[in-house]
């Protein structure tokens, strides 16, 4: 069977299942009319920002699609552009439609059974875990069917879903985090009302961001990691001239969605018994059990199938090529457990214990969060290491497909918190009794958690995806001046425009989240503001006898959204354009090694300080260290505040940046060559 034939069966495998499960969730009983009409408004609101998202996604397509086929000449790559901005944000949509829709339905599950809500929660997240991958290996497979004679096309497909990356969690991470911070700054440090009280005008909003944020947000980011590692697999096969090659990484992402489906068949909760720690406990191993098996499945698959693609005729030994993904996939695991180390437990507690005052939490959490840098890097670095010394530039490529082949699983665990959160704050605003709200919790909890190892995982596979992409450009850069009979591209320290391409893309990381950050604390005021003035202004709001304007909240933050992200945006994509054209390939290599250097480990430690801020007040909102309302608690919110753009708007957004530099980078050396 040809790799066009199995990606083809596996993807539409994958998709049905995914079928599958959007009925299965849409089978949970939604509850009752209060449920339903908070349900709705949530779904209201999510769809609003998408929309108009998507419609400003139209226009830069609009835009991008004639300059590419200008500069490039060459429509094949123009197809694959819009397929990938097309079928990336036909997952995220369809991903939050169901995520909405799931939340009351859990909140009622959770009512009655606290194993029947983890599960449905489970399956709302894997649709968007097997939407991605399942959508993102049939669009590889039809443009591979159609262009395999001319792999660079696939370049096209990963640039596209690279710009639906960039609108979804630049934009989705500024909505999240402006609504957020804006709703506690006013309900929680202001009006000493708890989250998602039904009297805080934005609640609502709130909900809508956790969707926006780590639903469309997240799928878009790692759909573009998923593809983007096939296709530099791909593309550096075809520079070998080896069709087994080519071949392989098709193989292994059908694999991976097989390995992934069997892992997702696990998790099944036990009957946890009452009590918040035994609930959490069990949600905790029945998901970690899912993750265990997919990996072990493919560690296992892997070998096989790689010895029967390769075989003996490749550049590279089989074994060597199954040592390059296994520490891929042994990679992600331990980044997950690196990241749930410095976000929770231990950790959290001696944050919390440093949080007498606001500035000791400040300081202590940018010092976990620094600290927490130093093991990514050494698992990233070894893995490069290992893959490279076995199989050169491919097996760095075939690393990082490894880290993302069981996606499907990976992110179905990480979009069961989002959707869980939800559930919290609904049974909150529905008033379903502590007793659910205490399950919920639990469920929550636990999410927070696969959140914060979401995070984790999503940037440390951006550096393995970036790294194979320079890896790319250079050895495209190289084949393209030999033709030209040019020297090879050397890069040296010693060279100043090198120099100026360094300093350059590790400023550029920096200047991206300060635009970012920025961004979070302008919408946030609108919030502030606007809550204010209904606090104010609306009789018997605070009392509960009259409802807020939730509508008005979440209109102000869509616009803003959209707004603050163009800048950040145009910076990603001209900065490359500019150095390459102006400085040449050479001080563009320098300026993608700085990107990547700085990017990452700024990325890593904005989101383990972030989740550590984050659980560090909910552990004194537990009843610790005085509990809420406390001198630890207000200073525990006040370090969640800066936590919160920090873990889920600048420090996601940087995997985006990191990654698509390179697909600029790679897609126009033809234009930099020959302006060199």
């Amino acid at each position: 069977m040809g790799p066009v034939m199995f990606g083809l069966i596996t993807s539409l495998i994958g998709i049905g299942y995914v079928l599958y499960l959007t009925r299965t969730v849409l089978r949970i009983n939604p509850g009752s009319n209060k449920l339903r009409e908070i349900s709705a408004a949530i779904q209201e609101g999510a769809a609003v920002f998408m929309k108009r998202e998507l419609k400003t996604l139209a226009i830069f397509t609009a835009v991008v699609a004639p300059v590419l086929l200008l500069a490039l000449r060459d429509h094949k790559v123009v197809i694959a552009f819009v397929a990938g901005v097309v079928v990336s944000a036909v997952v995220g949509y369809l991903s939050m439609v169901i995520a909405t829709k799931a939340n009351a339905r859990i909140a009622n599950a959770a009512i009655s059974s606290f194993p029947a809500a983890l599960k449905g929660a489970f399956s709302g997240g894997a649709v968007m875990g097997f939407g991605v991958v399942g959508f993102g290996l049939l669009g590889l497979t039809a443009l591979y069917f159609f262009f395999s004679e001319h792999p660079e096309v696939l370049l096209g497909y990963a640039f596209g879903a690279s710009s639906v990356a960039l609108f979804l969690r630049v934009g989705g991470g500024i909505f999240t985090k402006s609504a957020d911070v804006g709703a506690d700054l006013v309900g929680k440090v202001e009006k000493s009302i708890p989250e998602d009280d039904p009297r805080n005008p934005a609640t609502i909003a709130d909900n809508v961001g956790d969707n926006v944020g780590d639903i469309a947000g997240m799928g878009s980011d790692l759909f573009e990691s998923y593809v983007s590692a096939v296709i530099a697999a791909v593309f550096l096969g075809a520079l070998l001239s080896d069709d087994a090659l080519i071949a392989l990484p098709m193989f292994l992402a059908g694999t991976g969605i097989l390995a992934a489906m069997a892992g997702s068949f696990f998790v099944r909760p036990g009957k946890a018994k009452a009590g918040f720690e035994e609930q959490t406990k069990s949600a905790k191993n029945a998901l970690n059990k899912g993750i265990y098996v997919a990996t072990g499945l493919m560690a296992v698959a892997g070998y096989f199938v790689i010895s029967e693609v390769v075989g003996n005729d490749a550049k590279y030994k089989a074994i060597h090529i199954f040592i390059a993904m296994l520490t891929g996939l042994a990679s992600g695991l331990l980044i997950g457990k690196i990241t749930e180390f410095f976000t929770s437990g231990w950790m959290v507690k001696e944050l919390a214990k440093a949080s007498s005052t606001p500035g000791t939490n400040i300081i202590s959490g940018l010092s976990s969060g620094m600290l927490s840098t130093v093991p990514p890097v050494i698992v990233v670095v070894t893995a490069t290491l290992v893959a490279y010394h076995f199989a050169g530039l491919y097996g760095i490529a075939i690393a990082a497909i490894g880290m993302l082949v069981t996606l499907g699983m990976v992110l179905a665990v990480d979009g069961y918190g989002p959707i869980v959160d939800n559930a919290a704050g609904i049974a909150e605003m529905a008033g379903l009794g502590q007793d659910v709200r205490a399950r919920a919790e639990a469920l929550d909890a636990v999410g927070n958690t696969t959140a914060a190892i979401g995070k984790g995982f999503a940037i440390s596979s951006a550096a393995l995806a970036a790294l194979a992409w320079i890896a790319a450009f250079f050895a495209e850069a190289n084949v393209r001046l030999t033709a030209l009979e040019k020297p090879e591209l050397i890069v040296s320290l010693i060279d100043p425009k090198v120099m100026t391409g360094l300093f350059i893309g590790g400023m550029l990381p920096f200047l991206f989240s300060a635009l970012t950050m920025k961004s979070v604390s302008a919408g946030a005021l609108k919030v502030v503001n606007e809550v204010r003035r209904q606090f104010s202004q609306i009789s018997g709001l605070m009392e509960g006898r009259t409802k807020p304007d939730y509508g008005r909240c979440v209109d102000i933050v869509t616009k803003a959204s959209i707004r603050e992200m163009l800048m950040p945006g145009i910076i990603v994509l001209a900065t490359p354009l500019i150095v390459g054209y102006f400085l040449g390939v050479a001080a563009l290599g320098g300026m993608l090694a700085g990107s990547l250097v700085t990017g990452f480990m700024l990325a890593v430690m904005m989101a383990n300080s972030g989740g550590a801020w984050d659980n560090a007040k909910k552990y004194v909102e537990a009843g610790n260290l005085g509990g809420k309302g406390s001198e630890y608690h207000k200073a525990t919110v006040i370090g969640d505040t800066v936590g919160d753009p920090f873990k889920d708007t600048s420090g996601p957004s940087l995997n985006i940046l990191i990654k698509v530099v390179g697909k600029v980078a790679l897609i126009f050396i033809p234009v930099f060559i020959f302006a060199s």
